[in-house]
């Protein structure tokens, strides 16, 4: 196997040291998503390339280093290289990072190498800066926010307090003998870094040796500020028995990495009041959003702001009209003065008349003179970015309904045009056609685009729906429920079903699922809300109940739960 090599890039070649934080990707700072934006070479283990690719600009080449447990002697690295899309594995030969980042810098290439929490905490890190000085390849270091000092915040365990009580931070793993005597002759906050496996003996056991109290409060977090965190509140005497009753085991490689935060600042009555994270009301919830990633974007982002992690899952697939000839007819008729109203339903309409203008090299100006209609708040923010503000979007219900309360019958004295634009899809219903007719209107119901049912999601999302992977589906039209359940089966009688109406839920119920959450108002906004409530309420309830508070799909397996009406 040939070594591996980069692209020819600009002559001077340059190294970022690049702090990926903790692991949740809103940590990195400014400096950093500058940095990555510029990179031509990522080199990062697995898990930082998941919080740092997301910045990294389109085509960069990724090097993971994560180690090899074939080679237990020295944990060098393993090198993979990903180019694109395209994926191969590097020589054998090729494993030290080091040399790995400075043949990338030496062919002219902007290398960022990202290591987890803060490069000056990293020892592999400072070795490289120093292999680069040596070198003569120039470096630069982006600061990071440690992992001692990100996990305790996440998990509401503050290090210091207003009596400013001394601090010191320990790597479990390279601590020396008189560094656990110096720590445990103290009174003070002791942050320890360890793994899952050893966080008993390592946080406890060697305290209490040097002379700390077993019965000092403890905190254990592991996965800290990602929605996989946990945290367990214990003291130096019980921590092993706490993480063994939790049926928390060992990992297989290795061990986790753990953050133990001992002293009376760790102790569970703070925690219960600062624990802002763990306590949001989908925490840690699967939930699974029926529509397409461009569709589900702030859907999406909501839910995350509630602590969720969203997985989208297209159900319907949009292609252009079998005849086009009507379509090309109603946008011609735009432009010469045919309609006096436009009026669009959806964000595909938009994007359908969209590409229909740039095919004829038009933009928003051809919209000068005609009133235009937008239902649904993601449609009018499609016609915003189009450069069309709308003039009537419904003031209440966002519907065809509620278009047509708001929607003015046609004056003859006022209106010099009596006709309106109706780009639609081919499976839409007649009610606004009918309402505008009416109202007086005359109406060009034309097909801009089909609407089909998707491919089937991948095996294992089928796998999840079915087996109650997935905490909670997102229902937001009655066609979702029909397609999810064709494509991929019907969800879990464990998993909460949310739906955006009425009429989706009576198709939901049709299929055989209970509808545990209802939308106020049709609006994905209000049923992401709705779905927070009722996580929120859920979580108290437990709370209240002295129980651990758990996910829907931690359920006892095979628990059924009966249909009811809503």
């Amino acid at each position: 196997m040939s070594p591996t090599t980069f692209p020819a890039g600009p002559e001077q070649g340059h190294v970022t040291f690049l702090g990926a934080g903790p692991g949740d990707p809103g940590l990195l700072t400014l400096r950093a998503v500058e940095a990555l934006a510029h990179a031509d070479v990522l080199v990062a283990e697995h898990e930082v390339l998941d919080v740092v690719r997301t910045h990294a600009r389109q085509g960069v080449s990724e090097v993971h280093t994560d180690a090899d447990p074939s080679d237990p002697g020295t944990g060098a690295p393993q090198l993979t290289v990903v180019d694109g899309a395209s994926t191969s594995v590097g020589t054998p030969a090729v494993r030290d990072a080091a040399h790995l980042v400075m043949e990338a810098a030496r062919g002219g290439r902007r290398v960022v190498r990202a290591v987890t929490g803060d490069p000056g905490l990293d020892a592999y890190a400072a070795e490289e800066m120093l292999a680069c000085a040596a070198a003569g390849v120039p470096f630069e270091v982006v600061p990071g926010i440690a992992n001692a000092v990100g996990v305790p915040a996440y998990a509401g365990v503050p290090l210091r307090d207003a009596e400013g009580a001394d601090v010191r931070f320990v790597d479990a793993r390279t601590a020396s003998a008189r560094c656990w005597t110096e720590v445990g002759a103290s009174d003070g906050t002791v942050v320890v870094s360890t793994t899952l496996d050893s966080a008993g003996a390592a946080a406890a056991g060697e305290l209490v040796s040097a002379g700390r109290k077993p019965d000092t409060p403890l905190t254990v977090t592991i996965a800290g500020t990602t929605t996989r965190q946990r945290t367990w509140t214990a003291t130096l005497g019980t921590v092993a028995q706490t993480l063994k009753q939790a049926k928390v085991l060992p990992s297989p490689d290795g061990g986790r990495p753990v953050i133990a935060v001992v002293g009376e600042r760790s102790s569970s009555a703070r925690r219960d009041q600062l624990s802002w994270f763990e306590s949001k009301p989908l925490f840690g919830w699967k939930v699974l959003v029926p529509r397409t990633k461009e569709q589900a974007a702030s859907l999406s982002d909501q839910l995350r702001s509630y602590g969720a992690v969203p997985s989208e899952v297209p159900t319907i697939a949009v292609e252009p009209p079998r005849t086009p000839q009507q379509m090309e007819r109603a946008v011609k008729g735009l432009v010469t003065g045919r309609y006096e109203w436009i009026a669009f339903t959806s964000v595909n309409a938009v994007k359908a008349v969209r590409e229909k203008f740039e095919e004829y090299g038009l933009d928003a100006r051809a919209f000068a003179g005609i009133k235009v209609a937008a239902v649904g708040e993601q449609t009018a923010k499609a016609l915003i970015a189009f450069g069309v503000k709308p003039d009537l979007v419904p003031s209440g219900e966002q519907s065809a309904a509620g278009l047509l309360e708001d929607w003015p019958p046609y004056d003859p004295v006022f209106d010099p045009i009596d006709r309106v634009f109706l780009p639609r899809a081919d499976i839409a219903t007649e009610t606004l056609v009918a309402g505008l007719i009416e109202l007086g209107w005359e109406v060009d119901d034309v097909t801009a685009y089909r609407t089909v049912r998707a491919s089937p999601p991948p095996a294992t999302t089928r796998e999840a729906i079915k087996g109650g992977g997935f905490d909670a589906v997102l229902f937001t039209s009655s066609s979702t429920v029909r397609n999810l359940v064709g494509i991929a089966g019907k969800p879990h009688n464990v998993t909460v079903i949310a739906c955006i109406g009425p009429a989706t839920a009576k198709t939901a119920e049709e299929h055989g699922l209970r509808v545990d959450v209802m939308s106020p108002e049709p609006s994905v906004t209000k049923l992401a809300e709705a779905l927070a409530d009722f996580g929120a309420r859920r979580r108290a309830a437990a709370v209240e109940a002295g129980d651990p508070v758990t996910r829907p799909s931690e359920r006892r397996p095979g628990a059924r739960r009966r249909r009811t009406s809503t």
